[in-house]
């Protein structure tokens, strides 16, 4: 069975995954990359000698699964966006030993951008209509853009100005005193807070276009973490609750300028439980004119699965131009 290898390396995950040519997912694998207690993050050095270390014992595993598989393609992120000017160190990790090993093989290499593949991924099983435009939220540590996707192709449209959603919830969680990456604890406080009564809308949104402002939220957590007059689960809910109600209004303006009626939510932001659900909720209240869909949450967060689906996709097009010659 032929099949095709994606690599992803960004900057908190090692991630492999095969897919086969009929685009079923055979195997797939993720490693969080390490961050010193009570640190905010890696630097890209940190994270590119992480990526080293990672990606043969993770490749051999991917591919002991599948021992009967010959390798029609590799395919890798080798930059976060698609654009000229978009570049990060840790890319060239998952970039080099997938252009190594598709020399060696005698394969098509196939690059693409890891918000390229987080899109991809999201689309599995979401309920998506690919055949018309739709629009993407990637949300996550490093990013929090709206994108236009138009049969294949992806626009920017605008995001946040500063902070992004992710380094909000990851500072709010290292104040706190919570492991890195502070997703999973912080939601844990806030669904306490959210069953304890729910948040009172304390934080102000941002928002001008598709544009979105997020570093005056963090001040706020600073000061009600000095003036301990708040709780942490307090305090938590409100940053996901300003997170939804600036997403939705992100969503809005988004589709009043381009006139699309589904949008996409993904990234490891987006994974979480409790945002998805705060986000229906008020989709509903405010009779918002695009439907909401979800990632997967296994396909929400960094993975390669996205990688290898984008380079089934290039592949086929490849042997497609090839027969038509």
């Amino acid at each position: 069975m032929n099949a095709v290898l994606g690599i992803d390396t960004s900057c908190y995950t090692t991630s492999a995954a095969l897919v086969s040519e009929s685009g079923e997912l055979i195997a797939s694998a993720r490693r969080l990359l390490t961050v010193e207690e009570g640190g905010r993050g890696l630097m890209q050095s940190q994270g590119l000698f992480q990526h080293v270390k990672n990606l043969p014992d993770m490749i051999a595993g991917v591919m002991e699964k599948a021992p009967d598989v010959r390798l029609a393609a590799i395919c890798a992120s080798t930059r976060p966006r698609p654009a000229e000017d978009s570049y990060m160190p840790v890319f060239r990790a998952g970039e080099s030993q997938a252009r190594a090993a598709a020399a060696l093989l005698c394969v098509p290499f196939y690059p693409v951008s890891h918000q390229e593949g987080h899109v991809r991924a999201a689309m599995v099983d979401s309920g998506i209509n690919p055949e018309k435009p739709f629009l993407a939220l990637h949300l996550s540590g490093g990013t929090t853009e709206i994108l236009l996707c138009d049969h294949g192709g992806i626009t920017l449209l605008g995001g946040s100005l500063d902070l992004h959603a992710g380094q909000l919830v990851d500072r709010t969680g290292v104040y706190m005193h919570l492991p890195f990456p502070a997703g999973p604890s912080l939601e844990k406080l806030a669904m306490t807070g959210h069953a304890a009564g729910g948040a009172k809308g304390l934080i102000g949104v941002s928002i001008k276009g598709v544009d979105c402002n997020m570093a005056g939220a963090e001040n706020k957590v600073v000061r009600w973490l000095k003036e301990g007059r708040m709780t942490q689960e307090e305090i938590a809910v409100e940053v996901f609750d300003f997170l939804c109600r600036t997403i939705e209004r992100v969503i809005e303006n988004a589709c009043e300028q381009t006139g699309c009626r589904q949008a996409l939510l993904a990234g490891g932001v987006a994974s979480s439980t409790l945002l998805r659900e705060m986000l229906n909720v008020r989709a509903k209240k405010r009779r918002l004119a695009c439907r909401l869909h979800y990632a997967r949450p296994e396909l929400s967060g960094d993975n390669a699965v996205g990688v290898a689906l984008l380079g089934l996709e290039q592949l086929t097009v490849s042997a497609s131009n090839k027969n038509d010659d």
